[in-house]
Order: C-alpha cells, then sequence, then structure tokens
C-alpha cells in the first residue's frame, strides 16, 4: 500500500535529484546525496537512478504555472503509474490508502498522491520554481500568507543584493 510522501520529502527529493536543479546551481558533476537519508524516509530503496527518474518526471509540475497544465500533469502522474484507492486493516482498524501494479513505480505513485491530495486543498500558486534565475529548485508554500517566490533565504537574498547592486550602479 503507499501512502502520500509527505511535502518537505517530495522538495527534497525534487531539489537533491532533478537535473534541473542540478544543472542551474551548478552540482551536475558532484555525486548525489546519500540515497540513505531519502529512502529512509520514503520506505523504500528504490536506488539512485529511480530517485533520479521520479524527481525529473516531477519537476514539469512545479516548473508550469497554469493550474489547468498543472493539473493535466499530476493526473498524467496518477495514470502513468495505475495508482488505485484502497482500504487496507491493521489492528482491527481501517486505513485508506494507494496501490499501484507494479511496485517500482510507488514513489512516483507516493508524490503524485501528495501532489494531489495538497493541490485539492489550496491554490496551485503555491507551488513553485524558485524565482532567482540562477536556481530551479522548487518550493511548497506552506505559509500563512502563501506568497513565497524562493526555495530559500540564500536565494532571495542573493536576488535582492543583485537588485540592490543594480539600482546602485544605474543611479
Amino acid at each position: 500500500m503507499v501512502e502520500a510522501m509527505p511535502l518537505d520529502t517530495l522538495v527534497e527529493l525534487i531539489n537533491g535529484w532533478g537535473t534541473d536543479p542540478r544543472r542551474e546551481d551548478g552540482r551536475s558533476d558532484q555525486p548525489y546525496p546519500p540515497a540513505a537519508d531519502i529512502e529512509e524516509r520514503l520506505g523504500a530503496r528504490p536506488g539512485d537512478r529511480v530517485l533520479a527518474e521520479v524527481a525529473d518526471r516531477l519537476h514539469p509540475v512545479f516548473a508550469v504555472s497554469d493550474p489547468a497544465e498543472r493539473a493535466r500533469l499530476v493526473t498524467r502522474l496518477l495514470a502513468d503509474t495505475g495508482v488505485r484507492p484502497a482500504l487496507g486493516a491493521e489492528a482491527g482498524r481501517l486505513y485508506s490508502g494507494w496501490l499501484v501494479a507494479d511496485e517500482r513505480d510507488a514513489v512516483l505513485a507516493s508524490a503524485a498522491v501528495a501532489l494531489r491530495e495538497y493541490l485539492a486543498g489550496h491554490d496551485s500558486h503555491r507551488l513553485g520554481m524558485c524565482a532567482d534565475l540562477r536556481c530551479a529548485d522548487v518550493y511548497i508554500d506552506t505559509s500563512p500568507g502563501g506568497r513565497r517566490r524562493f526555495c530559500s533565504v540564500t536565494c532571495q537574498n542573493r536576488t535582492r543584493v543583485a537588485a540592490f547592486r543594480s539600482r546602485r550602479a544605474q543611479g
């Protein structure tokens, strides 16, 4: 049975293993982060190649801004993994979850289910890609205001300093 991936794990997976985020900030030639860290939280051992493939399949969901296109991409991920709702029982209690036909699709299905659940309850603009031009990391805005534009304070500060220097050079 597959459960929705925690949102922080989803973001970490894309930013740590995705081709675009690694290329944009110069990590392409560096080794991937230790797979054991994320695999422990996923409860699975998919391996480096699978983590990178899943991250690359998920990144476009964050890169588009059109809600209809975002919905289409998530729906496609759900369809591609063949995920379907299920009800399980453990220790006399019932719980809901998801089944996949092929266990190799479990990590992607877990991420797709998390995105589906999050987007069904929140505005689409709360998913995004960092506004720093030298960064392709993604974020999920869980703040009350819903105005996040950067993946981290580091990128936010770098962009603000660059804007300040640009204004100063012009003035």
